[in-house]
Order: structure tokens, then C-alpha cells, then sequence
């Protein structure tokens, strides 16, 4: 991300359509950068005969040319554009999911020969907006975005998620001008943790795409043997320090909760980055993977114990924008949005081909408001900081009721859309459902915020026992 609120250290999650409990395909990602930075919901219309259309980039000197077309799709921009778009995440017209970015890095040696071009190749805030509203299948986007790497550069190392009904991919962009991209196997998951994951890359075949030129540049560049297996990670990739306390443990943990049956320790370098699940994975598993923060491990920042004293950077953490994740199944899409961290707020299971965003989905600002849905879960997850172990009850009964009743609240509009085929109806039951679920949510974490503060006025530090004859 940009110089202003920093790149975002995010954790992300990919799943076969056949790894998962429902048969649908699941991508999510937790979006990190800084504790009071608020995202909005939007649903940005489609469009035709845009004459001009030119994007121009507000933190870089990015700019590329754009399509008539623009297909309608969901996203979640920051608060300002300022500093660039970064609408982050969304499911377009045509079922395509995309995440965009989970920061990775690369290491001197493949930057020595391919740098990025921070000055005019694109960056994270520009990747949805110039990829998501033009392409109709996962392996479109995965293309469109390889073909602007190479023509204008990138400005970073990043790893992007693309899906549809059919298939996820994951894209990793490791120099100036160079990517790869790997289709999960429809019984396989995928964790990422701010590294370059992709590991030996097969070029034959369906399920692998790559820039054009890449064996070349890393042969003629001496960067890898010939006849080894090209190993991506290892050859575009870091290795050191950091990755063992910043970066490997969290995908240790997701492959734990996921894979238990496989024993691994917490700092291996050589984790996969496919794993195939002990059993089906629900949309409530993937949940638990973005909102874990190594809870029932030695390794917990919520117990005292670690308070001054953190082993390992959690998934969930204080800097956690919003949580997504984009289940597409068949004709059914769900955008599941987490305001603030995930371990402390909720998934609300959006309809993306909505045309009106809940109210306090559209408002928030730096400061702290009353009518942000952003700032409504930021709150709670704040008061609930002030002792786990006194208020964690409270916010986990809050998120129990306000999961049931979302839950609840989708499940009746789905039925209720089956039965409907007007298309103007359609949009208008999606916007209702769309509406309640996001007042159910809020209203029930404002509760949750009431009882909070009234339970704290007895936690002041200007506490004396009265005489009672005074």
C-alpha cells in the first residue's frame, strides 16, 4: 500500500470447489494496514459506452487506457481516495471473485536484474479497478493482470486471488515485470502469509499461467539451474529472519486448524502451499482461519502472559481493516465482510449485485463516528481490549447472535429469490436483505457496545469504598 498507511500485511485463504462443505469455491483475505483506517461497501453499477475511460493512478504515476464496458461489481474503498482507489476485493456480473493484495517480497538477487518500477508500474490500489470490472472468468483476470505487469511493470511484490464458480487462482508477482499463477486443485487449500508461496511451477499443462519470457530471464540470468525443478518460491522469493517469526507461523496455523492430522512446527521453511483438508471446509472454518490469533496455543496475545512478550504476528490483528471472503457457488455469490478485525466483529453475508449499500456501509471517516458500520465494530473490539477475560464472553455472545440471525436473514432471501424471476423485483429483494442483514449486525453490536461501557464505569482507577455512614 502506499507511503501514507503503509502496505498491507495481510493473510489470505484459497479453497477448491471440492474442498469445500457446499461444492462452492471460497477466496478471502484479511486486509492490514493501520487500526483506524475505515472501509466503506460499495456496488458500482454497469456501464456502457464510457467513452475515455482512463484510469489514472492517485499514488503513483501509474495510467493505462480502460474498456467502453465496465461491468457492475461489488468492492470495499477506502474511506478517502486520496492515496489511491484500493477497493481491495469484490465479485463482479459475470461470478469472478478478486483479492487484491497480499504484499509478498523478493528478494536482491531477481530485483538486481528486474526492479520494480515504483514510479510508474502499478500498484495494489489500481489492481481491482483496472482488473475486475473488464474480465468473465478467474483465468481472464489472471491474463489481464499479467499483460499489465509486462507492458507497464509493477511497483511491488504482490499476491493477487482470482476465482469463479469453476476455479481459484493465485497470482504472485515477484520483480518488476515477471508473475506466476497456480490454480488451486478444485480438493485443495491454499494459506498465504505475506511471502512468495508458489513453489515448483509445472509449464505445461492448464494450471499454471506465467509471464511470457520467464524461463528465459531466470536461465540467462543465472538465477536458477536448468536442470532443476523450477522452484518459484526459491528463486523469486525471501528466506530469512523475519519470514520465521512474521510470516511461516500463520500458515502453520491455518494448516492446522485444516489439516490437523499433519504434524508440523510453526517455523518450518518448507510448509506447502497446497494442502488438501482432513474434512470438507465450511464457510465457518474459513472464518476461523482469517480470525484466528493463535487461541488454545502457547503463542495467544490475548493471554496476559504474552501481553509484553508476542512469539509469533497472529492472522487477526489490531490493524485488520476488513475481512472478506467471496463464496461463489453456481448462480449463488456471497460477499462476506468483517468490518475492523475479524476476530472480534462479523461476516455479514452480502448480496454483491446489489444497488444500494447499506446505510452506515457508505460512511466513516479517520475519526471515530456513530454512523459507520466500520466504527461500530471498531468500537466493541475496543472496550472488549480492555480485559478479555472480563468482557470476551460479551462480544462472543454478541457475534454467536449476530452470525444466527445474518445467517438466518440470507438463507430467507435466498429462498425467496428462487421463487422470484422479475429482475427489478430481484434487485429489490436484494437490496432489502442486503439493508436488514447489515442493521441486524450493527444493532446488535451497538447493544453489545452499551453494555460494554456501562459495565466499565466500575473499572476506574478512582474506585474507594464508601463508609456507609458518610
Amino acid at each position: 500500500m502506499n507511503n501514507v498507511i503503509g502496505r498491507s500485511s495481510c493473510t489470505s485463504i484459497l479453497i477448491g470447489k471440492k474442498a469445500s462443505l457446499t461444492g462452492s469455491v471460497i477466496i478471502g483475505r484479511n486486509e492490514d494496514a493501520k487500526t483506524a483506517w475505515p472501509k466503506h461497501l460499495a456496488f458500482n453499477p454497469h456501464q456502457d459506452n464510457v467513452k475515455n475511460n482512463h484510469f489514472k493512478s492517485k499514488d503513483n504515476k501509474f495510467e493505462m487506457d480502460l474498456p467502453e464496458t465496465i461491468f457492475s461489481y461489488s468492492s470495499t474503498p477506502e474511506w478517502t481516495d486520496k492515496y489511491g482507489a484500493f477497493e481491495e476485493d469484490g465479485i463482479n456480473e459475470h461470478h469472478v471473485a478478486m483479492s487484491a493484495t497480499e504484499s509478498a517480497y523478493a528478494n536482491e538477487r531477481v530485483l538486481a536484474v528486474d526492479p520494480f518500477d515504483t514510479e510508474k508500474g502499478i500498484l495494489e490500489e489500481a489492481m481491482v479497478t483496472v482488473v475486475l470490472p473488464y474480465v468473465k472468468t478467474a483465468r481472464e483476470g489472471v491474463q489481464r493482470l499479467g499483460e499489465i505487469v509486462e507492458k507497464h511493470g509493477a511497483a511491488e511484490a504482490d499476491g493477487i486471488l482470482f476465482s469463479d464458480p469453476d476455479e481459484a487462482w493465485y497470482m504472485e508477482i515477484g520483480s518488476g515485470h515477471h508473475w506466476v499463477a497456480q490454480r488451486i486443485p478444485d480438493d485443495s487449500y491454499a494459506v498465504v502469509a505475506n511471502q512468495l508461496a508458489i513453489q515448483a511451477v509445472v509449464f505445461d499443462g492448464n494450471d499454471f499461467m506465467y509471464s511470457k519470457d520467464l524461463k528465459d530471464f531466470v536461465y540467462q540470468n543465472q538465477l536458477w539451474p536448468k536442470d532443476a525443478v523450477f522452484n518459484w518460491r526459491e528463486i523469486f522469493g525471501t528466506h530469512d529472519d523475519s519470514d520465521l517469526h512474521y510470516n511461516t507461523p500463520r500458515v502453520w496455523i491455518g494448516q492446522k486448524l485444516l489439516t490437523p492430522s499433519v504434524e508440523q512446527e510453526p517455523q518450518d521453511f518448507d510448509l506447502p502451499f497446497i494442502r488438501k483438508p482432513d474434512k470438507p471446509i465450511s464457510i465457518q472454518d474459513a472464518q476461523a482461519v482469517l480470525s484466528n490469533h493463535y487461541q488454545n496455543t502457547p503463542y495467544d496475545l490475548t493471554n496476559p502472559k504474552n501481553k509484553n512478550n508476542a512469539t509469533f504476528r497472529p492472522i487477526s490483528v489490531a490493524t485488520t481493516q476488513e475481512s472478506h471472503l467471496l463464496e461463489l457457488n453456481g448462480e449463488n455469490m456471497i460477499h462476506w465482510l468483517a468490518m475492523g478485525i475479524a476476530a472480534q466483529s462479523v461476516y455479514v453475508p452480502f448480496y454483491p449485485q446489489g444497488t444500494k449499500v447499506p446505510t452506515m456501509y457508505k460512511y466513516g471517516k479517520e475519526t471515530y463516528s456513530t454512523n459507520s458500520a466500520y466504527w461500530v465494530f471498531k468500537l466493541a473490539s475496543t472496550l472488549a481490549d480492555r480485559d478479555w477475560n472480563k468482557y470476551g464472553t460479551d462480544l462472543s455472545n454478541a457475534q454467536d447472535e449476530a452470525r444466527e440471525k445474518t445467517t438466518r436473514l440470507r438463507y430467507e432471501y435466498d429462498q425467496k429469490l428462487a421463487k422470484e424471476s422479475d429482475p427489478a423485483k430481484r434487485i429489490d429483494l436484494v437490496n432489502e436483505a442486503n439493508e436488514k442483514m447489515a442493521k441486524t449486525a450493527t444493532d446488535i453490536f451497538k447493544e453489545l457496545s452499551a453494555k460494554l461501557i456501562t459495565k466499565q464505569t466500575g473499572d476506574s482507577p478512582l474506585r474507594f469504598k464508601m463508609d456507609p455512614n458518610l
